[in-house]
Parts: C-alpha cells; structure tokens; sequence
C-alpha cells in the first residue's frame, strides 16, 4: 500500500515566526522534525522572494516556496524530475507567475491617493522609515522592500478601509489584509499558487495530505484549498472568522505552529 506523503504550506509572520520579534526558535523542533522525515515545507507569505530566502537558508529549506500572497510559485530547479509549464526561469528557479506587475499596482495606490485617502506604502516609505515601523533589521527592511507583485500599504484612517477596497476593486485588482498591513494584489491569492504546486505535488508523490497554517485574513484562500487547515492564534489580530473546518492552536505564534505540526505528522 502505498504511502501518504504529507506537504505543509505554512504562512511566516505571526505563524511560524513571532508577529513581534520575527523569531522563529520556538518552531525549531517541528521544522527539523519535516526535515527528518523529508516533509516538504512550502512558505506560503506576502513576504518578498528576498525575505523567503533568507528564512529558507537559515532554516536550511530547499523546497518550492510561493511569495508576496500568491504572486509568484519559485520552484528549484531539478526539484521535480518532470517537465511542468512555467513563466520565466534563473539560475536557480522556475517561476511560475500569477501575479500582476507591481508597477500597476502602485498606480493604481495612486489613484487612491488622488481621491483624499490617506494611505503609507512600502514603496513611498525608506528603508529607515520600514525598520522603524516594522521593528525590522536595516537588510530585512531593504528586502520587504524589493516588491515584485504586491503592495503592502496601510490605511492611517480605519473608516476608510471600506471605499479604498472599493476603489481598489474597481480598478480591477484585488485588496487583502495580512497580520500587520493590507495589501493590493493582481487576479492572484494563496489559494491559486497553492492548487498549482499541490498538483505538481500530487504527479511527484501521487497520494499527499496538504496541511495549511496561517493567521490572517490573506491565508483564507490558502487554508481552504487545503486536506488539514490551522489558524494558529495571534493576539495582535482579530479572531479569524471562516465557514470551514479548522483547527486553532491554543498557543501563539511558533510555538502553536510547532506543537500542532508535530501532533499532525
């Protein structure tokens, strides 16, 4: 009988690192328990291609990772010894691009502004102004930065959310929120890079069980295209609110992410 591969696609910020001080120590157990037993872990995050990879190398990760929520899927090359389509290749990837250019999505944030809505993008923000606002590392903050198909912004008048997502609408693209921004995205979302790669998956390993953890209102899409769903707790949020089955740590952050891993494989 043949067995069941598990595949983990798991959200960074607030999840498997800590909202507050992107640590991810209390996760260590889990992280090298999918390493022994070959479990692919797949981060699944808003974070850009930069941030993923250095997480990837210091947890010492060489699977498929998805970046800035859902934009684009970089798998490694020779991962898969079959041929699959993709967009554009480098020397170490084959991505696959669902998002839209970010150029469009920054004039279409302009639009926004035009009408009177006060809004802070990454983009108009320095790298001082980032690491000051996200508590973040001068290098990490110059990473968030390097944004390929999604703007990360905030909304400094909160009654204004409703119209901004209105208008971000009419333009034809997309908002979403993550755990600390919203965030203005092409037709792409989680869900979508997440169907993609579970199909390559699935032709690799033929029997899989997909298990998605996430906390914000972004990780929805990933979370229901998924066998396992988790949402795991984070305080700095409201309670995430879904009609599927799920399962919710009782712990925060890492170590809720690293206890329910460990109890699912």
């Amino acid at each position: 009988m043949q067995k069941t591969q598990n595949i983990i696609f798991s959200d960074l910020d607030g999840t498997l690192i800590d909202h507050s001080t992107y640590s991810y120590k209390a996760a260590l157990d889990a992280v090298s328990l999918l390493k022994k037993k070959k479990i692919p872990l797949i981060f699944c995050t808003s974070k850009t291609r930069a941030e993923i990879e250095k997480y990837r190398k210091e947890l010492g990760i060489k699977d498929p990772f998805i970046s800035e929520n859902g934009g684009a899927i970089f798998v490694p090359k020779k991962y898969f010894d079959f041929g699959f389509d993709f967009d554009r290749e480098t020397k170490e990837y084959k991505i696959i691009e669902l998002g839209t250019p970010i150029k469009r999505l920054l004039k279409a944030i302009a639009k926004t502004k035009e009408k009177g809505y006060d809004v802070t993008t990454f983009s108009a923000m320095s790298v001082k102004q980032l690491s000051k606002d996200c508590c973040l590392k001068h290098d990490d903050a110059k990473k968030a930065k390097m944004r390929e198909y999604d703007e990360a912004f905030k909304i400094n008048n909160e009654k204004d959310e409703p119209k901004i997502n209105e208008l971000i609408k009419k333009h034809g693209f997309h908002f979403t929120k993550g755990g600390r921004y919203c965030h203005i995205t092409g037709n792409n979302d989680k869900g979508k890079a997440v169907k993609i790669l579970t199909s390559l998956f699935k032709r690799k390993y033929h029997k899989i069980k997909t298990i998605g953890l996430g906390d914000g209102q972004n990780d929805i899409p990933m979370l229901k295209e998924v066998d396992v769903a988790v949402i795991v707790k984070n305080s700095a949020n409201p309670k995430l609110k879904v009609n599927f089955e799920v399962i919710r740590t009782k712990e925060e952050g890492p170590r809720g992410w690293n206890n329910t891993v460990k109890k699912l494989v």
